[in-house]
């Protein structure tokens, strides 16, 4: 028998959803599968297009995993899109000239953006807003505009509006219809989101088209509205809506529609049974092009069932529609008969135009949940969507007040039936998702929370709660409610807390590992008190017992501050001096800082009194606090420069100096949108923008990255201030041991939105306590150097030998090394001196 051969035309997210059906099916392994893909690049996450303007780089939108193709025998050919059909022959040929025969031919060849017939949208400066490749010239004309504009109110349009204003433009959208989104939100709804997208800054024309782009020498300069207004603008993108890839199969001869999609049955079958059409190039058999993910990958997954001799079921019979979008920072969500088209249907609403909230139900006359609106305030959407269809368990007035503002709603996600739909992307049910136990497994089995991502907050709801949260054997509690307890009672020791607050077996004992550096430092964030005074000393690990960073061979590096990275030719001289002369190993480090390695822990305060002498003080490299506020050059001296980012970085750097926190920090301070200083890799960072700044949070780098999230824009020096003294303190206050601000808000409930709540809006009335703590910080910081050097008895501990104290450890040994000194790792320990005792 032959190897049958699969053809797949189009390797976008249908296109990938496909392959992996097939190989779960285990088809790739008895047949020959070949994709021939028009983008230069494999299937990336498209619905994620716009985070590229965030940070993200094409490799992180990739949907393919590493060794995927060659571990399943896929031939995929990019840049080679297939160029005709000869169904009668049965091949397909490729730009290339590639000819390829196939059994069976699977077409996935997506949408394509309209561009409105008017004169001019073929010139300079006009774009569409599709594929990374439209983005990086996107991104690379803006470097010249100053303004630019969308036509398009959408989805995508709105998004392709807030990546014009974040790339610095004056931005416009130009919406032909009279509100923004109208296909998802209704009239209220897109009330809510104009007035919050215009307090972001953007203006918007809705209820007018676009007549004309206006040119000169080629070049987009202009707009003519149909309302009769000019526009000027140096650049357009056009995203006024997509129309299905069809001309493939027209040329070929198969059935299509009359306003196009590849007409296709209920097995996604076109009218020639050896070719498949799937996702947004595909007419479905009730009539409907469907320009969501999920029911592509609906479609992927009916056509593998199929090919593999699988019982399909009913196949393919139409999709939900359901959308939970965030656009600018704003959640946008609707589910079901969102407009409300039924006969004899009822609305529910609740509008806040204060704070940008809407919210509607749409109610049939008994009371069944058949859609609905959700503007600002999306929080619902995991619970609603799977609830349409159904009398609600509570009245609907209760599913959209706010709290405080109504009864309460004691409805959560475990209300849903066994059979409720939590992943509309990948089919997931909650009996399913109720198999696993992590969030990581419910990934990997299901896929679900893998697509979108809306379901994510709702799946979390669903998994089993530890039985156990305490911090450690010691504590029932978290770090979080020890801080609290800890600073509501003025508790100033870790024996009076785990007295007072210690599990039974520990109480009257020393603590461990884990609990005496985490209350350390909730001590240390409180008090700001020297943290090697009397019992604080013995709750600190090795690097803060000596200030100093442990080195592999016994020895300590130093890292005196350097805010922004700035530095003055005599302090570099002396940094350069007290290298020699101690003769140290330099480094200059990624946080704009020099590292100095190999001191002996008894050279540590000689090393120290040259420094802070010199006017340096403690780096914090070896705490658990802020490193550095990492700096471009900013406007004073970059051309491209738009604020004093060197300026802000030190004062920055400054302030937040020693704050002790459940883990290290980072910062950093970009000067314009091109983000030298990787400011969005960072726990928080900071990028200039015309008006002001734009406060990223969240984000690390390391062995898992995470690009930060846009927290506010536009900030005045005061308000950027303001809102990073909250930010810290929040995170101080609420985050466990040892986490980092980038998983801490991913697993803050509520996430981005909660913390925009808590810190912007003051939702809890937190702000003024937070603004207070950090201010006691700032008066209290005292340098740890400096106060060390200060106190004999302080001074004391920093011997190789208690009772040698003069004597040097003969283990800490060195070799030479590109002219400078590495440790010598051949010889781990020679012995101590004799009768003397080792620290």
């Amino acid at each position: 028998m032959t190897t049958p051969t699969i053809v797949l035309v189009g390797h976008g997210m249908v296109g990938q959803r496909f392959l992996e059906a097939l190989a779960d099916r285990g088809v790739t392994e008895r047949a020959r599968i070949v994709v021939l893909c028009e983008e230069p690049r494999p299937a990336y996450d498209r619905v994620q297009l716009t985070s590229y303007f965030s940070g993200k780089t094409p490799d992180d939108l990739s949907m393919v995993e590493a060794g995927f193709m060659e571990k399943h025998g896929i031939e995929l050919y990019v840049g080679d899109p297939a160029e005709s059909v000869d169904r009668e022959a049965r091949t397909v040929t490729a730009r290339s000239g590639r000819v390829v025969a196939y059994d069976t031919l699977v077409l996935a060849t997506g949408s394509y953006p309209f561009v409105p017939p008017v004169p001019g949208k073929d010139a300079r400066g006009c774009f569409v807003y599709r594929t990374i490749e439209d983005l990086l010239a996107i991104e690379e004309y803006a470097k010249t505009a100053t303004t630019g504009a969308v036509v398009g109110g959408g989805l995508l349009g709105l998004e392709a509006a807030g990546a014009l204003k974040g790339l610095g433009l004056d931005t416009h959208v130009v919406e032909f219809a009279p509100r923004l989104m109208p296909v998802q939100v209704d009239e209220g709804g897109g009330a809510a989101l104009l007035r919050t997208i215009e307090r972001m800054g953007l203006t918007v024309h809705t209820g007018t088209g676009t007549q004309e782009v206006v040119t000169a020498d080629g070049a987009v300069t202009g707009m003519k509205l149909s309302d009769g207004s000019e526009l000027a603008t140096d650049m357009v993108v056009f995203s006024a809506g997509v129309r299905p890839r069809d001309q493939l199969a027209r040329d070929c001869g198969l059935t299509v529609g009359e306003r196009g999609g590849i007409a296709v049955d209920e097995l996604c079958r076109t009218s020639d049974p050896a070719v498949f059409a799937i996702g947004e190039c595909a007419l479905a058999s009730d009539g409907r092009v469907y320009g969501l993910v999920a029911p592509g990958y609906e479609m992927a997954q009916t056509v593998a069932a199929t090919i593999a001799e699988e019982e399909a079921g009913s196949g393919f019979t139409g999709a939900d529609m359901s959308t939970k979008l965030k656009l600018l920072g704003v959640d946008v969500a609707s589910f079901g008969d969102a407009h409300g088209t039924a006969e004899g249907c009822l609305d529910v609403v609740y509008s806040d135009s204060r704070s940008g909230v809407y919210k509607k139900l749409v109610i049939s006359g008994d009371g069944v949940l058949l859609g609905g609106v959700l503007v600002g305030d999306a929080e619902q959407y995991g619970l609603l969507r799977p609830l349409t269809g159904s009398v609600p368990p509570v009245s609907p007035e209760q599913l959209v007040l706010p709290a405080g503002a109504g009864a309460p709603v004691a409805l959560g996600p475990s209300a849903l039936p066994d059979d409720a739909v939590i992943c509309s992307c990948h089919n997931v049910t909650k009996h399913a998702i109720g198999q696993c136990s992590s969030l990581p497994e419910v990934k990997k089995c299901t896929k679900a929370g893998t697509g979108c991502g809306s379901c994510v907050k709702t799946i979390e709801k669903l998994l089993p709660a530890a039985t156990d949260k305490g911090l450690c054997g010691c504590f029932s509690y978290t770090r979080s409610e020890l801080y609290e307890i800890a600073r509501t009672l003025r508790l100033t020791s870790f024996a009076a807390l785990l007295d007072s607050h210690g599990r039974d077996t520990a109480k009257g004992g020393e603590g461990c590992e884990v609990c005496k550096p985490t209350v350390g430092s909730i001590l240390a964030s409180l008090n700001n008190g020297y943290i090697l005074d009397g019992e604080q000393a013995s709750l600190q690990d090795t690097n803060d017992h000596f200030l100093a960073n442990m080195q592999r061979n016994g020895s300590y590096s130093v890292v005196p501050r350097i805010p922004g990275g700035e530095i003055t030719p005599d302090k570099l001289i002396v940094i350069g001096e007290v290298a020699r002369d101690f003769g140290l190993y330099t480094k200059i480090t990624g946080g704009q800082r020099i590292d100095l390695f190999g001191a002996r822990v008894d050279q540590l305060p000689s090393i120290w009194t040259r420094l802070v002498d010199a006017g340096f003080e403690s780096g914090h490299a070896y705490g658990k606090a802020l490193r550095t506020v990492k700096s471009c050059v900013g406007q004073t001296w970059c051309r491209y420069g738009v604020q004093d980012s060197v300026k802000m970085a030190i004062q920055l750097e400054l302030r937040y100096r020693g704050l002790r926190a459940p883990h290290k920090l980072k910062s950093a301070v970009s000067g314009c949108a091109r983000e030298c200083a990787e400011a969005q890799s960072k726990d928080f960072g900071i990028i200039a923008t015309a008006n002001g700044w734009n406060l990223y949070v969240g984000g690390n780098g390391g062995a898992t990255p995470r690009h930060a999230d846009l927290l506010a824009q536009d900030l005045s020096d005061a308000e950027l201030v303001r809102l990073i003294d909250r930010f810290l303190m929040f995170y101080i206050r609420t985050a466990d041991r040892l986490e980092r601000t980038s998983t801490w808000l991913e697993r803050l409930e509520g996430g981005l939105d909660h913390l925009k709540d808590v810190v912007v809006h003051d939702s809890l009335g937190l702000c003024g306590e937070l603004e207070a703590l950090m201010a006691a910080h700032v008066a209290d910081y005292r340098d740890e150097w400096a106060e060390t050097l200060d106190d004999p008895e302080r001074l004391r501990r920093f011997v190789s030998f208690v009772n040698a104290p003069g004597a040097p450890d003969p283990s800490v040994r060195f070799v030479p090394e590109r002219d400078q000194i590495k440790p010598d790792l051949t010889i781990l320990t020679i012995g101590n001196l004799e009768g003397a005792t080792s620290r």
